[in-house]
């Protein structure tokens, strides 16, 4: 079946998202790895995908872990600096897809507060999906199946028409099990074929 609509994620497929590479050029990866190890930081950006505060869990956490107190305020305060570069690539294919008249969705694990008050004031693009689903303000996460519930009964297509795309293998296999098309993002060409083998683009589009 070709597909009616196109799902994006965001964090590393249209903008990276690497804390740790982070990390690393701030305070050093010996240093990182044994904050990462003492800290759930990744369990405490879940509780802001799933709508908490950001600045009220970060901080939160941070007065918790006195001996990391500044290292992870960085996650609030240089938040910007982690959700960077965009993938331009990425970006021209969803622009592509749009100029063709394909529904484009985004859904993101992302906060209310990131996305909506950082990320989209910072990147554009952001603001040119025809429906985004963003976790914080839907109250749950990928892969957990009531996200991907929520995203059938808003659009209204047929599942097997949606096709989907996520760098992180167990989003994918819950869209799979769910019978959406899906493609594991591993860079942007391979994406880019992808479109292309469904009849969404052509070459010279997805390039």
């Amino acid at each position: 079946m070709q597909p009616q609509a196109v799902i994006f994620d965001i964090g590393n497929v249209l903008i990276e998202w690497q804390p740790e590479r982070f990390y690393d050029a701030e305070i050093g990866e010996v240093r990182r790895r044994a904050m990462f190890a003492t800290v759930d930081l990744h369990g405490m950006n879940d509780e802001v995908d799933r709508g908490g505060h950001f600045t009220e869990v970060v901080y939160g956490t941070a007065e918790r872990y006195p001996e990391w107190r500044d290292e992870i305020r960085m996650w609030h305060d240089r938040w910007l600096e982690m959700a960077a570069p965009e993938i331009p690539h990425s970006i021209r294919l969803l622009r592509a897809l749009r100029a063709r008249g394909v529904p484009v969705f985004a859904l993101t694990n992302f906060g209310v507060q990131t996305f909506d008050d950082i990320a989209a004031p910072h990147y554009p693009f952001l603001s040119e999906f025809d429906r985004a689903y963003v976790s914080g303000h839907m109250k749950t996460i990928k892969p957990e199946p009531r996200i991907y519930e929520m995203v059938e009964a808003d659009c209204g297509i047929d599942p097997a028409a949606l096709i989907f795309t996520d760098d992180r293998p167990d989003n994918i296999d819950m869209a799979a099990s769910r019978g959406w098309q899906t493609h594991l993002f591993t860079g942007p060409q391979g994406w880019a074929d992808r479109l292309v083998d469904a009849g969404l683009l052509t070459k010279e589009d997805a390039t």
